[in-house]
């Protein structure tokens, strides 16, 4: 059992979010997180077994600065599929401005450095969750599209919400975030909700 206090473990998480935010995708190294935090390389150690363990941990770190689970209750309160597909989509596209910074820094390091690329992977799965769970809540109101399989709808709705799709629309052809998202939310609706049946 480590003998370091508590606040040790957040002094860690806080120094490697801050080095991910600021390096710019340069490897982030666990002597360089040990001392931005203050601390030997054994305490980082002692309380992440792995720099992998550590840079996943520093994504869920930022969700929690960041209050993710109760940007997400309307989504998990929704009353419909069609509603939880909405508030899902738009928690996401609210938070990417967000967390740009770390997601860019382990997208970047991702092919050169397997243990980015692992903490990487583990959130785009975390994220692929609430995909999901959104497409399987409109297949539960027998209101998705006939158009597609849920993996397939997943699989989409996935991709339409990656952070790389949001630095094109945004940084590269200088779309508003007010207007991303507006185009993100009617994209989504009309490629998953299955249309009104129109009366004969």
């Amino acid at each position: 059992m480590s003998s370091e206090p508590p606040e040790t473990r957040t002094r860690i998480l806080a120094a490697a979010l801050h080095l991910l935010e600021t390096r710019q995708g340069q490897a982030v190294r666990m002597s360089d997180i040990a001392k931005k935090a203050g601390v030997s390389r054994q305490a980082v150690y002692l309380h992440f077994s792995t720099r992998a363990a550590l840079l996943i941990a520093t994504t869920l770190y930022l969700d929690e600065l960041k209050d993710v689970r109760a940007r997400l209750v309307p989504s998990r309160t929704a009353k419909s599929g069609a509603e939880r597909l909405d508030a899902y989509v738009g928690a996401w596209a609210d938070y990417i401005p967000e967390i740009r910074g770390v997601a860019k820094a382990l997208m970047a390091m991702a092919d050169t450095d397997e243990e980015a690329a692992e903490a990487w992977k583990q959130r785009m799965e975390d994220m692929r969750e609430g995909c999901a769970a959104a497409i399987d809540a409109l297949r539960a109101d027998s209101a998705l599209s006939p158009d597609y399989t849920a993996r397939e709808a997943t699989d989409l709705l996935w991709t339409l919400l990656s952070v790389r799709n949001w630095e094109h629309l945004t940084l590269e052809r200088g779309y508003s975030q007010a207007r991303y998202k507006d185009l993100l939310l009617r994209t989504a609706r009309r490629l998953f909700v299955r249309a009104p049946r129109s009366a004969s």
